[in-house]
C-alpha cells in the first residue's frame, strides 16, 4: 500500500513575493527555494486575507476570511469556537503540529466560560491555534517601559542561555543586536545598525535553530507516530529587527538593491488613509535612503540565510528518504514595503504588502504534469486549508472553509469553480493612525478587492477609496480613486465587494449537503401544513392524525 503523505507547511514572516530569484529578483539568488519551485507549482498571484501578522495567520489556520473568524489584528483572540486546520486534519486522520510562530492569542475568557482547562488536551489545542506543540516561539521578545510584548517564556532564549549567551533577554542582546566600537549593544531596532553583524554565532541564530527543531522532530518524534502528520514550520525571519549574523550581514549593498517603487506624485493630494500611513513614524523613516539601504541589506541577508537553511532541510529529507513522501508548501504571512510607495512595514494593499510567494510540491505521480509550472490563477491564503485537507484524504468542510482547494491545479486539472477576484481586509483600530485620524474603532477598517486588473481599497468612515489599474500602472503609482473618469470601474469594484459581503459565512454548523437532504423532511415528521381538507391529505403523512378518538370530552 502507498503510504499516506506527510505535509510540511513552511511559512516565513514578512517575506515579499518578489525577493526570490524564481520570482525574478536579479541579485538575490535563492537556489533551494527555486529548486522546490522547479519540482512543484509556483502560484504567481497569491494574496493574504489581511496584511498584518496575527489576522493573516488566523486566516491561514482557519481557512476563513478575517471578518469571519474575528481575530482581526495582532493580540485579538481567536474565539474559542472557531475550527482550525488542526481540527480539520485530525478529522481526516492526520496529526497537526507546530515548530515556530503562530502569533495566536488564546480566548482565555471563552475557555473559562466553557470550563475548558488550559492543561487539558482540548484546552491546550484551543490555546495553540489547533496545533500540538513541538516548539512554539513567536520571536517577539521585545521589552519596553510597560513590560514585555510577549509574556510567555521563550524557548529560544532558553536555548541561547544553554549555549552561553548571558542575560535576561539574549534574543535581543545577541541574536538581534550587533556591537558598537566601544563594546556597547548596537540594537537591531535601530535601522542604522542593519549593516552590522549580529553578535551571535550564525548556527545559533533563529533560522538555523528552528530548522534543527524541525529535523529533531522528524528524527525523534515522527517515527513513533502511527498517523501521518502536518507540521507547520513557521520561521520568524526575515521579519524585523533588521539585523543578521555574519557572513550574511554584508552580502548585499546598493549595487544589489532594486530601486524603490515610488513617485513624488504619490505625496500630492493624498488619500487620507494613505497619508496617515505614509506619514507615520515608519513611513517617515523609510523615506530616507540611508534607512532603506541599511534595512534592505539586512533583509536580503536574512532571506539568503533562509534559503541556505531550506537547503539543509531539503538535504535531510532527501537523505532520510522522506522527500518522496512529503508535501512541501512555502509561503509568507504578508510582505514588506521596504520603502516602496514611501512606506515601511506592511498594512496597506499595494502588491509588496498583500501579495505573497506560494510554492507547493506534491510528490505524487498525479502532480508530475505540473512540475516547474507557474500558475496565474487568483489565489487566497485561505485556499491552503482545504488543499491540505484534501491531500490528507479528507473532504473539505465547505460550511467552515471559505477557500478553494488547489489540488486540481496541482494535478493539472481545471477546477470546477474558481474566483473572479480576491479580497483582503485590515482592521487598524488599535493603531496610532486611527487615533490621529479620529476614526471610531468600528470605522477603522479597510477592504481590498482585486480582479487581476482593478484594485480597490475601500475605507469605512466616509473616506474616499483608492483605485489602481494594474494593467496600465503595474507599479500602482497613480491613485484613480477620486477621478470622475473612473466611476464605472469603481462601481464594478464595489459590486464585487458587495457580492463578497453577501456570502454565507456564518451558517457553519451544517453542510449544504445536509441542508439539501433535509429539504421537505419536516413534512414526513408530522409538520403537514397546507392541507385544505381531508381529501388533499397524503394518507401516509396523516396516518397519525386520523382514526376514531379514544375519548370524548365535548
Amino acid at each position: 500500500m502507498t503510504r499516506q503523505k506527510n505535509i510540511l507547511f513552511i511559512m516565513f514572516d514578512q517575506l515579499r513575493f518578489d525577493y526570490l530569484s524564481c520570482a525574478g529578483h536579479p541579485h538575490l539568488h535563492t537556489p533551494n527555494i527555486d529548486w522546490l519551485a522547479n519540482q512543484g507549482v509556483r502560484f504567481d498571484r497569491c494574496y493574504v486575507q489581511s496584511p498584518v501578522c496575527g489576522a493573516s495567520r488566523m486566516s491561514f489556520y482557519t481557512g476563513r476570511y478575517t471578518s469571519s473568524h474575528g481575530a482581526s489584528w495582532n493580540g485579538m483572540p481567536l474565539k474559542v469556537g472557531e475550527l482550525t486546520l488542526g481540527d480539520h486534519l485530525r478529522e481526516a486522520g492526520m496529526d497537526a503540529l507546530l515548530v515556530g510562530k503562530t502569533h495566536m492569542k488564546a480566548d482565555v475568557a471563552g475557555m473559562k466560560r466553557l470550563g475548558l482547562a488550559p492543561d487539558s488536551i482540548i484546552g491546550a489545542r484551543l490555546s495553540e491555534c489547533g496545533f500540538d506543540i513541538v516548539t512554539r516561539d513567536d520571536g517577539l521578545w521585545a521589552e519596553g517601559p510597560d513590560g514585555s510584548y510577549d509574556e510567555r517564556e521563550s524557548p529560544y532564549n532558553t536555548y541561547l542561555r544553554e549555549k552561553g549567551y548571558e542575560g535576561d533577554n539574549p534574543w535581543h542582546d545577541f541574536a538581534n543586536a550587533g556591537i558598537e566600537e566601544d563594546g556597547s549593544i548596537a540594537s537591531g531596532w535601530i535601522y542604522s545598525n542593519g549593516g552590522k553583524p549580529a553578535n551571535i554565532r550564525e548556527e545559533d541564530s533563529e533560522t538555523p535553530w528552528l530548522t534543527r527543531e524541525m529535523i529533531r522532530f522528524m528524527e525523534e518524534d515522527a517515527p513513533d507516530r502511527d498517523r501521518p502528520w502536518m507540521c507547520h514550520l513557521s520561521y520568524i525571519k526575515p521579519h524585523w529587527p533588521y539585523i543578521v549574523p555574519a557572513p550574511y550581514h554584508d552580502m548585499y549593498g546598493p549595487n544589489s538593491f532594486t530601486p524603490a517603487v515610488r513617485d513624488e506624485s504619490e505625496l500630492e493630494d493624498q488619500n487620507p488613509v494613505y497619508a496617515a500611513f505614509s506619514g507615520n513614524v515608519i513611513g517617515q523613516a523609510f523615506k530616507r535612503d540611508d534607512v532603506r539601504n541599511a534595512a534592505l541589506g539586512a533583509y536580503m541577508g536574512l532571506i539568503k540565510q533562509i534559503d541556505d537553511q531550506m537547503g539543509v532541510l531539503f538535504d535531510y529529507l532527501r537523505e532520510s528518504g522522506q522527500l518522496e513522501n512529503t508535501v512541501i508548501a512555502i509561503t509568507s504571512d504578508h510582505g514588506d514595503y521596504m520603502g516602496d510607495h514611501w512606506l515601511g512595514e506592511k498594512d496597506l494593499f499595494h502588491e509588496p504588502s498583500v501579495k505573497v510567494p506560494l510554492i507547493i510540491y506534491d510528490p505524487s505521480p498525479e502532480a508530475d504534469a505540473t512540475r516547474g509550472t507557474v500558475c496565474d490563477a487568483l489565489v487566497e491564503s485561505i485556499d491552503l486549508a482545504p488543499t491540505f485537507v484534501e491531500l490528507a484524504g479528507g473532504t473539505p468542510r465547505d460550511e467552515h472553509l471559505e477557500g478553494l482547494s488547489l489540488v486540481p491545479i496541482l494535478h493539472g486539472q481545471t477546477p470546477d469553480r474558481w474566483r473572479d477576484f480576491v479580497v483582503s481586509e485590515y482592521d487598524y483600530s488599535m493603531t496610532a493612525m486611527a487615533a490621529k485620524m479620529g476614526v471610531a474603532p468600528k470605522d477603522a477598517r479597510l477592504f481590498m478587492t482585486f480582479d487581476g486588473r482593478w484594485k480597490l481599497m475601500h475605507a469605512e468612515g466616509g473616506m474616499p477609496p483608492m483605485l489602481f489599474d494594474l494593467e496600465t500602472d503595474p507599479n500602482e503609482l497613480v491613485d484613480l480613486g477620486r477621478d470622475p473618469a473612473y466611476e464605472d470601474q469603481r462601481s464594478a469594484c464595489y459590486d464585487r465587494l458587495s457580492e463578497w459581503a453577501r456570502r454565507c459565512a456564518q451558517r457553519n454548523t451544517i453542510s449544504d449537503d445536509e441542508i439539501v437532504a433535509r429539504r421537505g423532511r419536516s413534512r414526513r415528521k408530522g409538520i403537514v401544513l397546507g392541507v385544505a381538507d381531508p381529501s388533499a391529505a397524503d394518507p401516509e403523512l396523516t396516518a397519525k392524525y386520523s382514526g376514531k378518538t379514544k375519548q370524548r370530552f365535548v
